[in-house]
């Protein structure tokens, strides 16, 4: 990762076009946009390389759109990733699915929220089970980019406040209370995958007449 200084130099340079900044970016960033692009496909998925491959080409384009006053180089690449993860799954028909599965499960893991909001130890084993791991990437692609992109990186990246707050150059405070409503927003949408699943109405099946 670049610190804020570098980032800058970066920022600039991908602004102004220059030959170097994007072969930069990719050197910097590339490594971890895959295991992002990963993450939420599933890390087994054959179509990782495919669309972090897309989402460091619509980087290149949009390079000189870039702007460091709404957010640093990578949750400005986060959010491109999670476009193209998106993408991908409209593409494939698989984001029905993957809810559809989200939805099956989610009642049954309540305890997972739990674990997330600190009022209680994870269930052994949980995050590793598969169609956890199917509701957490689905919840997680419902989720703002910046609220995802803090709950990857203090959850599953194991990254303290602290080191999440230099990188974001904020206090620690303030990180706390991004993070407070991050998992607010990630319990009501994983919330609203197990009402789906509870109120769907079942089809009636009528004789004609």
């Amino acid at each position: 990762m670049l610190d804020a200084r570098e980032e800058q130099r970066l920022a600039q340079r991908l602004r102004e076009g220059k030959t170097d900044a994007w072969q930069a970016l990719y050197d910097a960033y590339a490594e971890r946009v895959w295991q992002t692009v990963a993450r939420l496909l599933g890390p087994h998925c054959a179509d990782v390389a495919d669309v972090m491959q897309e989402t460091m080409l619509a980087a290149a384009r949009s390079a000189r759109a870039f702007d460091p006053g709404r957010g640093s180089l990578w949750m400005w690449l986060s959010g491109l990733v999670r476009n193209h993860v998106a993408l991908h799954f409209r593409k494939q028909d698989q984001h029905r699915r993957l809810v559809k599965a989200a939805a099956a499960v989610a009642a049954k893991n309540g305890a997972f929220v739990g674990w997330l909001e600190g009022k209680e130890l994870s269930p052994p084993g949980a995050v590793a089970a598969a169609e956890l791991a199917t509701l957490v990437r689905a919840t997680l692609i419902e989720l703002p980019d910046d609220y995802a992109l803090l709950l990857t990186a203090r959850y599953f990246d194991s990254e303290t406040v602290a080191q999440i707050a230099r990188r974001e150059r904020c206090s620690e405070v303030a990180l706390r209370s991004r993070l407070a409503r991050a998992r607010q927003a990630f319990r009501l949408a994983f919330e609203r995958y197990a009402r789906d699943s509870t109120d769907r109405p079942t089809e009636a099946h009528h004789e004609p007449p």
